[in-house]
């Protein structure tokens, strides 16, 4: 019997058009042979060792070559700018065999225009906001150019956007009411945009040039490698025996990759080319297949530690540091991930999938372990780094540098000895049919050494709490001696000889990592820089202020709506955005939003939340049809419909979109309040089970299918468990009201790192009238006047009114809305007697064992169900 035509299109595609997809989108499309090739490659490896140079203790050491960080961004760009001319051809028909002289000239210029300010940076500091002739021909010139590198690199959506901000800049007095402005000159608009550090060359270019050009780097050599095919056979090897098996797999080698891996596209075809014919092969539908493959990949861009770019950035526009931002992004990051596995699990549950067969079975105890540590072994990694070690920085001070630098070299040695006994792993070619599983033992023993140069990492940042560029560079050290070594090595243990040849390799292997790394940064270089058009055009006219009276008019005022219309507004700012930029854009504009109206409601959450909020829904964009690129590399691996795959897998990622309301109202999960491990685990527990019955109530499965009640109880056990303070608030007031002037009392008692509640009312400097909540971010324990100095405020008491004296500029008192002359009229503590929230969790697992009992009884009574055969 033959199957019916499909009547939707399909688009199959070959190995070598999904590399050219990647490249089109991440590192540039065009291949020049000859010299141009070796010049592209002189000038990517020039970039990467530039970054490298900075990065490092050595121009401080030496003397030589010190840049400040506006000298340093413009050297950056220029590379970026020059790359994007010469690796992305400019339409659909340009050729890709050669670089047109075109090309040529306008790479040179566009350079040119970037490093203007390193070229000329005394004489711009000599004359700042006085531009001459020639400097307003270099920032149009350049800022024409920048968006056509954008056009190329990123694609329109990123242009629309930004033309509609310069737009605004200039005609801003012919905007509706609600968004007008004077409109600024062409002097001061390109002054501001190109010659100062408010716009292209700001906070969010700084930020690409210092932090995320090395964690880039870091991904690329750490892939060039080997660590993406050993995370990708690892996944394969102990997930792949279970109920479909090879989905569960692709989620955990999607998460691991995502680790190293800026670009969910790059991730898509890395790991699906592998994953999503093995999906095919135990039942998986086309489109479904390729749906987990994009969900899975696209939540790479959720996981510290790189987050797509994003995670530098929130350390800027935060005020926290690295490692915070981390903390807090981990936990709603591998829930996802447990709900996108949950939700694999149950569409095998509902077509009686199987997995692939083992040629030994494995005992179930095993299995679990395997399966736990697989999911968590970041963590694991990260905790035996921090708790197994960490005390050496205790014992022998500034010498724990060197005694677990040379630990390391040991260990790596030692562990490539070890490894040596096993067979080098293989990645099998797209569509190879798979009949049994790899064995656990020699795949994950194989690659064991690719974790050391993430250990490395985390002690940097964990233990010696150096910066995340100077970690990075330690790190990324270390790396480049293993890509050198590690051939060399492997051929001295197994005794094959051609040590010469090998090292060679080893060689070629670092360059083409530092090649690769430098071509992997075009985009996110365009991509910061062009977004500072939006930051410059937010600092320059105020229309964050517009977007806000805007949001709190289409509201009225409620705040489920409120955040709702960001949430919308960050799926359509984010459309068609890589990462970066996406982030760049929604946090400009959005995160302003929610803390202004917010705190008009009540709604007193620390900025981490916040930003983490816009930065979900504008990460979900990305799935979105008709945008999503992803979603067109995975239906072209599966031979199914692009549309139809966007559609499946926004579906999936819904249950992402739930996290973000959640951690707004219950900071907990943030990791945020947390007062000892049990309740640690109590709040991560919950969430996971939460984010599970979300997943189960919209898949429409839980035991067996569900009815209609059965999924609303389960999405009331979602809620009550995801924000139990709800049902208490009814019952109990959760906040006792106490007089501002005992804030002095109040700042000195806190716990470190503690948050205050407090109440303010005065007149804005355009002078308008506010009243609004604030939570103080109070940091390390000290005095009053030392914790509120930290964040950048000066109080004065008069009697019992308590005032405002100064803000700091650029301060977390200043991003949280807080201005000179407000009063402090009152201060909230959590209400005395009330109790813990948590008690809630007993009646809704009692309602959750219910369902779960009547489903179970269900499903014994329903007769079995023979296991779906793919080949039917």
């Amino acid at each position: 019997m033959t199957r019916s035509k499909k009547t939707h299109t399909t688009h199959e595609l070959t190995d070598e058009q999904l590399k050219q997809i990647v490249a089109e989108a991440d590192t540039g499309g065009r291949k020049p042979t000859g010299l141009a090739a070796q010049f592209l490659l002189v000038i990517a490896l020039a970039w990467s060792l530039f970054q490298l140079w900075i990065a490092s203790p050595l121009p401080f050491s030496l003397g030589v070559f010190v840049l400040n960080d506006t000298e340093s961004r413009a050297i950056h760009l220029a590379f970026a700018v020059f790359m994007a001319f010469a690796a992305y051809p400019a339409f659909k028909g340009s050729p890709r065999a050669y670089i047109p002289v075109v090309d040529w000239i306008l790479a040179t210029v566009a350079a040119f225009c970037a490093g203007y300010l390193f070229l000329f940076y005394a004489e711009l500091a000599s004359r700042p906001g006085i531009p001459t002739t020639l400097d307003l021909v270099v920032a149009v010139t350049g800022l024409v150019l920048l968006l056509e590198a954008a056009r190329r690199a990123l694609g329109l959506p990123m242009v629309i956007l930004a033309v509609f901000f310069l737009i605004y800049i200039f005609f801003g007095q012919y905007m509706p009411d609600v968004i007008a402005h004077r409109g600024a000159s062409l002097s001061k608009g390109m002054s501001h945009l190109w010659l100062t550090t408010e716009g292209v060359f700001g906070v969010a270019l700084g930020v690409s040039a210092s932090f995320i050009f090395l964690f880039v780097l870091f991904g690329a050599l750490l892939e060039t490698a080997g660590a993406g095919n050993y995370f990708i056979k690892s996944a394969i090897a102990l997930l792949g025996h279970m109920r479909g098996g090879p989905a569960k797999a692709a989620v955990v080698a999607s998460a691991s990759t995502g680790l190293i891996s800026g670009s969910s596209i790059a991730n898509v075809v890395t790991t699906g080319t592998f994953t999503i014919p093995l999906m095919k092969s135990v039942g998986y539908r086309d489109d479904k297949a390729a749906s987990v493959e994009v969900a899975s990949s696209v939540n790479g861009q959720l996981m510290p530690p790189v987050m797509g770019a994003a995670a530098f950035l929130m350390v800027e526009y935060v005020g926290i540091t690295y490692v915070e931002v981390m903390k807090h992004a981990i936990v709603p990051a591998l829930i996802s991930y447990i709900a996108l596995f949950y939700i694999v699990h149950l569409e095998a549950m509902k077509m009686n999938l199987q997995g692939l067969p083992r040629r030994e079975p494995l005992p179930w105890q095993q299995a679990t372990i395997t399966t736990l540590m697989t999911v968590s072994g970041v963590i694991i990694l990260a905790a035996i780094v921090y708790w197994g070690f960490g005390w050496l920085k205790d014992v022998v001070g500034e010498s724990a540098f060197l005694i677990v630098g040379a630990m390391m070299l040991v260990a790596y040695v030692a562990i490539i000895h070890f490894a040596a006994k096993y067979p080098e792993l293989h990645m099998e070619k797209p569509g190879d049919k798979m009949e049994y599983l790899p064995e656990i033992g020699p795949t994950l023993k194989s690659g064991l050494h690719y974790l050391l140069p993430v250990a490395a990492l985390i002690w940097n940042l964990m233990v010696e709490q150096l910066s995340p560029a100077l970690s990075a560079f330690w790190a990324t050290l270390f790396l480049i001696f293993i890509l050198v070594t590690q051939r060399p090595l492997f051929a001295f243990f197994r005794g094959k000889g051609e040590f010469g040849v090998a090292l060679r390799h080893g060689f070629q292997d670092l360059f083409d990592g530092l090649v690769t790394g430098a071509r992997n940064m075009i985009g996110i270089g365009i991509a910061t820089a062009t977004a500072g058009v939006i930051v410059g055009t937010v600092t320059l006219t105020g229309i964050g202020l517009a977007m806000t009276e805007l949001v709190e008019i289409l509201s009225g005022g409620n705040l489920m709506i409120m955040l709702s219309l960001v949430a919308v507004i960050c799926l359509i700012l984010g459309m068609g955005l890589p990462t970066t930029a996406n982030y760049i854009v929604v946090s400009t504009l959005m995160a302003p939003v929610i803390v202004e109206l917010g705190a008009q409601q009540g709604l007193l959450v620390p900025l981490i939340a916040v930003h983490l909020f816009v930065f979900y829904f504008g990460l979900m964009a990305d799935v979105t049809p008709p945008v999503g690129l992803a979603s067109y590399a995975a239906a072209g691996i599966a031979k199914s419909d692009p549309i139809k795959t966007g559609f499946t897998a926004f579906g999936y990622s819904a249950r992402t979109a739930i996290l973000p309301f959640m951690f707004i109202f219950n900071t907990q999960l943030l990791l945020i309040g947390i007062t000892d491990v049990f309740h640690l685990i109590m709040t991560i527990v919950s969430a996971t089970i939460a984010s599970l019955m979300f997943a189960a109530a919209t898949q429409g499965w839980f035991v067996t299918r569900n009815k209609v009640h059965e999924t609303l109880i389960l999405l009331l056990v979602t809620f009550s468990l995801f924000r139990p303070g709800f049902w208490l608030d009814m019952v109990y007031p959760a906040y006792d009201e106490v007089p501002a002037s005992q804030l002095t009392q109040l700042v000195e008692a806190a716990p470190p790192k503690g948050n205050l509640r407090v109440w303010v009312q005065g007149l804005t400097l355009e002078g308008d009238e506010v009243s609004k909540g604030v939570l103080l971010p109070l940091g390390e324990p000290g005095n009053a006047r030392e914790r509120l100095s930290r964040m950048g405020l000066t109080l004065m008491t008069l009697g019992d009114d308590v005032q405002v004296a100064a803000v700091k500029f650029g301060s977390r008192a200043e991003k949280l809305g807080l201005e000179q002359g407000f009063n402090i009229t009152s201060i909230e503590l959590p209400a005395a007697g009330r109790p813990d929230k948590e008690w809630v969790f007993v009646p809704t697992l009692l309602l959750l064992a219910m369902v779960w009992f009547m489903q179970r009884a269900r499903a014994r009574r329903e007769p079995p169900r023979p296991p779906h055969n793919p080949n039917a």
